[in-house]
């Protein structure tokens, strides 16, 4: 424990101003706005760092952090476990909306009474054709823990106790629906609640994403408005170019020139007759990036405004061609982020790999993050020799028959080995036998899907992880992550439509957060024609128009041509 005047950021990092004040503050609540690459999880990071190290949140009281996505939350998780230590960071509590809501439900299940009644073995399902209390669907779950929490005091003290303080990330993106659940739980309590987001990277409107979200807060919760201004991620030619497009919308949160002087950074705009020719256009400039610039393929990603696979299908199979490892994000979904399917992967590589240690350092770390020395060397051993055993049996095999035998046994042993018990400890999600049990089937199906195109399973399992293939996603997918390299495909009026004016912000909203996932070089395209994909039968306009105005942000900050034909 250390003094609160003592205290300094973690790692020797340096923050800003606002961002350490936002970290150090003891009593108020606080509505912290920041635009992209300012550091808004490492200010959640140090922040926690800072209340569990000086005692501020007093033993045994924890810090809950509540999240929109799987990977966001698991990211700052990680992120405290490292600024404070893996002890200290057992009382940081990283959860979904999703995932805080199922606690509440499944510790004060029996308030649920009548029309919302469940039984104790319920499950969350895909469909739910009608009413049981023996299944649920995924969107019931903030509604019924709104129920607990307004009809049991009993439930609403049970969480207010169990925490001093809360973050909430993200939360331009909060739905009415989940601004009611952290108002029931944490309203008119003594908590600290701190609130981080950027309204400019509000894109859930089509989710039900709440108006004026911050000033309620700020409102509801006597929080004190701060805002973060200094661009981290970014240099300084897209810092510009991100600074002309907030300009243009919101003026007052505009950055002064001095603080952007230097010309480090690329941006391009390039024009395309056709979407064939745009392909081999970027595969050739991706395969440059990877082997003449040894830039790693994990550090590019091609972002689309939606419909992934009728825009990047040509792309797709460009790459292929150049054997350029790449990821089809909207195929993936979310399974590369649940801890069971990194488990697995860090686990066979290890098997069927050649010296993986970091392969090896991520699955001890997941299996033992918080144990003793003298657990975890026991620990080690067992997985030493569970792997010794298998590479054994699959060595006699691979002689006589196909070259990665058994993998799929080879995972139930070892999950076997692992036990229920740790495992449903990865995820509040796996505390359902039935969730845990989908992701490692969804986890075995997509290593046979990757196998079908990559033969070689250590390789195959490079692709299924982070590290080694170039990022193909939706605009909406790459909310919170960043890349040295970033294409942005397709920046058309016909992708960024609208209908009225609340489309046209929200649109605008989402081509922002595009740009400002890239670190030094962002990539504008666009096709004059885009035949309609196979299959395909919806409305498809096959002649394309530029968006003159999400084009006429980069232009004057662009490296020539602005054609390529």
């Amino acid at each position: 424990m250390i003094r609160v005047d003592a205290w300094k950021p973690a790692d020797g990092l340096t923050l800003e101003p606002s961002a350490l004040m936002a970290a150090k503050e003891q009593v108020r609540s606080l509505a912290l706005t920041a635009g992209p690459g300012a550091g808004k999880t490492e200010m959640l990071a140090q922040r926690a760092d800072f209340l569990l190290r000086t005692g501020t949140c007093r033993y045994p009281k924890r810090i809950l952090a509540i999240s929109f996505k799987v990977d966001a939350s698991s990211n700052l998780k990680e992120r405290v476990k490292r600024r404070c230590g893996s002890e200290l960071a057992t009382r940081f509590d990283s959860y979904t909306f999703h995932a805080f809501a199922k606690r509440i439900i499944d510790r004060f299940r029996p308030v649920l009474t009548g029309k919302f009644a469940l039984d104790a073995g319920y499950k969350i399902v895909e469909r739910k054709n009608k009413p049981s209390r023996q299944e649920i669907h995924y969107t019931d779950l903030v509604p019924l823990a709104i129920q607990i929490l307004r009809k049991s005091a009993m439930a609403r003290n049970a969480v207010r106790q169990t925490y001093s303080d809360i973050f909430l990330d993200e939360f331009q993106d909060c739905t009415n629906e989940q601004y009611e659940l952290i108002k029931l739980a944490f309203l008119g309590s003594s908590l600290r609640l701190t609130a981080v987001g950027d309204t400019k990277q509000k894109i859930m409107g089509w989710a039900g994403a709440m108006e004026g979200i911050f000033q309620a807060f700020i409102t509801d919760f006597a929080a004190t408005p701060l805002k973060m201004y200094c661009n981290f991620r970014s240099k300084l030619r897209l810092q510009r170019l991100q600074n002309e497009i907030i300009h243009r919308r919101a003026p007052s949160s505009v950055m002064l020139d001095e603080q952007l002087a230097g010309d480090d950074g690329e941006v391009f705009t390039w024009s395309f007759k056709d979407s064939y020719r745009e392909a081999e256009y970027l595969a050739t400039m991706i395969e440059i990036w990877i082997k003449v610039q040894k830039l790693p393929p994990a550090e590019i990603a091609v972002i689309i405004r939606n419909q992934l696979d009728l825009y990047a299908g040509h792309l797709m199979a460009a790459l292929e061609a150049r054997n350029i490892p790449f990821r089809n994000e909207q195929q993936m979904q979310d399974i590369t982020v649940e801890p069971v399917a990194r488990l697995i992967v860090d686990y066979l590589s290890c098997l069927y790999g050649h010296r993986k240690p970091k392969a090896w350092i991520r699955l001890m770390n997941q299996l033992i993050p918080y144990a003793d020395d003298e657990t975890q060397s026991n620990a080690r051993k067992d997985i030493n020799q569970l792997i010794k055993q298998q590479r054994k049996k699959v060595a006699i095999v691979k002689s006589v028959t196909e070259p990665f035998p058994h993998w799929s046994k080879c995972v139930c042993a070892f999950l076997n080995q692992i036990g229920i018990e740790k495992l449903a400890s990865l995820s509040p999600d796996y505390e359902s036998r039935e969730r845990l049990e989908a992701v490692v089937m969804n986890t075995k199906a997509r290593i046979e899907e990757l196998l079908k195109l990559e033969p070689d399973l250590p390789k195959a399992l490079e692709r299924f992880s982070d590290d080694q293939a170039v990022r193909i996603l939706t605009i909406h997918k790459s909310k919170g992550l960043e890349f040295d390299s970033v294409i942005i495909m397709a920046v058309e009026n016909e992708t960024f439509f609208f209908k009225n004016k609340t489309e046209q912000e929200e649109n605008f909203c989402t081509y922002f957060v595009g740009v400002s996932r890239a670190k030094r070089r962002l990539v504008l395209t666009h096709a004059d024609q885009r035949e309609r994909p196979a299959g395909y039968t919806k409305r498809w306009d096959e002649q394309r128009t530029v968006q003159t105005e999400y084009f006429g942000y980069a232009l004057p900050f662009r490296y020539f041509p602005y054609r390529t034909d």
